[in-house]
């Protein structure tokens, strides 16, 4: 019986193995088998073969706002500031077996928001989940073409979109490393690549506050606190990452939160865009904040609020 189990396991597709993380248990038949052979071995065998993350959480993802029609969700509820998110890992699987490049960044892009990164990759490229989780949307939307949602157990949900294929459908129960399909350009997309969003209990939050996209996979804190800077686009450029100012107690967060906005006194010479990329913030926040448009004549020794 034993045997049997363990070559089940190594018959399980090699290319996750790459990954260094458990792979796909999205078969409920599957979960029960190992369910099945754990029981057999014993919780204390020393030749178990599976963590503890391949056996489910405790935690029903699934029992509220669950629409496997949407991406984004709308929970119908103030969202107070600062959002605690948790993480049990230090690390992330990284959704594409090659060098992450980040070629565009969350922020305001072509007088738009651009609410996630974009990651470069070769169409056909496979695709992994980055934490274990379930699947919440496996569809088609106009701008994000084929996309995948996954929401996983600490409440955060990553979004991938632009694939070319499918791997999972909707309420597929995944570990991190799972593989969820293929890298594409389909929707509104200008070439191939990944389009990652993130968010918690629907609200968008800047992936790279969250997470370094280099070769460590490492999650910045196991306990991060989010202020309304790191989920406003506006306040971001999409051309660099903005600079970091990470917060893992509330108290940092909230005091954060209280401090003064910035002032700048407009020179000689300055612009609109000038002042938006020595400030790095976008000249649509830029306007929001001092109730002035785009084309709004500046004058020396004018005081603008830098938020």
């Amino acid at each position: 019986m034993r045997f049997l189990f363990i070559l089940l396991v190594f018959c399980l597709p090699i290319s996750f193995m790459a990954q260094n993380t458990p792979t796909i248990i999205s078969n409920p038949k599957l979960a029960n088998l190992l369910e099945e052979y754990k029981s057999l071995i014993g919780e204390n065998d020393e030749n178990h073969l599976f963590s503890e993350s391949l056996t489910g959480n405790e935690i029903d993802v699934t029992s509220e706002f669950w629409d496997t029609s949407r991406i984004r969700l709308d929970y119908n509820n103030d969202v107070t500031y600062p959002i605690n998110i948790q993480f049990k890992e230090s690390n992330y699987v990284s959704p594409i077996s090659r060098n992450k490049v980040v070629t565009s960044r969350y922020g305001w892009r072509k007088g738009r928001a651009h609410r996630g990164i974009d990651i470069d990759l070769v169409t056909g490229d496979s695709l992994y989940a980055m934490f274990d989780g379930v699947v919440r949307f496996a569809s088609y939307s106009s701008g994000h073409g084929n996309t995948v949602v996954i929401r996983h157990f600490n409440g955060l949900e990553t979004v991938y979109a632009h694939l070319s294929a499918y791997g999972v459908k909707e309420n597929d129960s995944l570990v991190a490393g799972a593989y969820l399909g293929k890298g594409g350009a389909t929707g509104n997309a200008r070439g191939s690549h990944l389009h990652l969003e993130m968010y918690y209990k629907g609200v968008p939050v800047n992936p790279e506050y969250l997470l370094s996209f280099d070769e460590n996979n490492e999650i910045r804190s196991q306990d991060i606190w989010i202020t309304k800077t790191w989920t406003r686009p506006e306040l971001h450029n999409s051309r660099r990452q903005s600079e970091l100012e990470l917060f893992s107690t509330e108290e940092d967060a909230i005091a954060s939160m209280n401090k003064p906005p910035r002032v700048y006194i407009v020179k000689k010479g300055d612009t609109l865009s000038r002042i938006s990329s020595r400030n790095q913030v976008s000249i649509a926040a830029l306007c929001k904040s001092n109730h002035i448009r785009k084309n709004s004549t500046l004058r020396i020794g004018q005081k603008l609020i830098i938020d």
